[in-house]
């Protein structure tokens, strides 16, 4: 095995670890994370099996196997991103009906206090 096979599975393996401690403390929730581990997965089957890289690039068509590696990952990130656009673009909703809901309960309690 060589050395950046070994410094490869060892930052995987504390990366797991991070995102763990980070779902612990309640920073990240489940759903994502599962996306986190199963890159760092990935990332460690081709640390330990550095022929199915060259298998999986020839496979694609592609010459050099890091570039498999590089255009994944960024496929991956913008399948993420947008994820995470939609997520953020219904929370963004809610909370403007929450707002309007909690500005109408407010007047009503107004009024009713009012009318006492």
């Amino acid at each position: 095995m060589t050395r950046i096979q070994i410094i490869t599975i060892l930052i995987n393996i504390i990366f797991i670890g991070y995102i763990a401690r980070l779902i612990i403390k309640g920073k990240l929730r489940e759903e994502y994370a599962i996306v986190w581990c199963l890159c760092t997965f990935v990332l460690v089957v081709f640390s330990f099996w550095t022929k199915g890289l060259e298998l999986m690039s020839k496979l694609f068509g592609v010459f050099d196997p890091p570039n498999l590696v590089f255009t994944a990952f960024i496929f991956i990130i913008l399948i993420y991103l947008l994820h995470l656009s939609v997520v953020s673009s219904k929370s963004h909703h809610s909370i403007n009906r929450l707002t309007q809901e909690i500005a109408l309960m407010k007047e009503k309690m107004k009024k009713a206090d009012q009318e006492k």
